[in-house]
């Protein structure tokens, strides 16, 4: 199920049951949304985001703020650069 809950300065995607490559594209497709300096929270449960969702950071050239864990649940905040 994905959803898609906004705050002021956050905006929080729930990726869980989504396989790579579908979190990175769907964050891609979010960050659209997102306020230069806004941040991205992403909630994921492929072990394969701790990879693609760094990579695609660097890649974009915005900023992974933090990445944890919260069980079988991979958290990363982007912020938005550009």
């Amino acid at each position: 199920m994905l959803s898609l809950a906004m705050t002021s300065d956050e905006t929080v995607l729930d990726l869980r049951g989504l396989r790579c490559p579908q979190p990175v594209l769907r964050a891609k497709k979010a960050l659209r949304a997102v306020a230069i300096g806004g941040t991205l929270v992403m909630e994921c449960t492929d072990p394969l985001t701790v990879i693609d969702v760094p990579h695609f950071v660097r890649q974009t050239g915005h900023a992974l703020a933090a990445q944890d864990r919260d069980g079988d649940v991979y958290i990363f905040r982007i912020v938005k650069q550009k």
